[in-house]
């Protein structure tokens, strides 16, 4: 299977590494996708290592000058991940902005689009936030509801990306 994960800038974006690490394991091909705000987070560096391809960050590379191709790359997947999924680009997603890679690939996507939100649990049961989960479902994505637990801000709430071992587990679901 091709998996196309996208990360974005998020606090759970080291479990990225893992989502990586369990897809190579079953003999599937990653390819990763990162916003420029999920490097703060993990390096590209890591992910390029684990997945054993490129990783993009960007629309075209300003060394060479070489373009990133966001149509082969939503062209070749079999599903795109989005995990962790962060209130900004939900936002996104929802009202169908295409101002980086990562969203101009998902608006040329005809594979199946699941997204894992990680977020604080405020900006997560805030009312604009649940108003773009439901905006993005009803476009046909899916939606991997994040845990209840200790939160990065030290809240205990709903927020928690779901764990990478779920996030596998589910996405074999949708290809039995």
């Amino acid at each position: 299977m091709n998996i196309l994960l996208g990360v974005c800038g998020s606090i759970a974006a080291y479990k990225s590494a893992q989502i990586v690490r369990e897809f190579i394991k079953a003999k599937d091909e990653v390819k990763v996708i990162m916003t420029k705000s999920s490097t703060d987070f993990i390096t590209p560096l890591t992910l390029s290592t684990l997945s054993k391809n490129p990783v993009y960050t960007d629309m075209y590379n300003s060394k060479t000058g070489e373009w990133v191709n966001h149509v082969q790359l939503s062209d070749w997947a079999d599903v795109y991940i989005i995990a962790p999924l962060s209130a900004n680009t939900l936002a996104k997603l929802a009202a169908g902005l295409c101002d980086n890679l990562m969203m101009a690939t998902y608006l040329s996507c005809i594979c199946p689009v699941v997204v894992a939100p990680a977020m604080d649990r405020d900006m997560f049961l805030h009312a604009a936030t649940q108003n773009n989960l439901k905006t993005i479902e009803s476009y046909g994505n899916l939606i991997i509801p994040p845990e209840e637990g200790e939160l990065a801000s030290g809240l205990v709430g709903v927020g928690r990306m779901a764990e990478p071992i779920d996030i596998y587990a589910y996405i074999n679901k949708l290809f039995v």
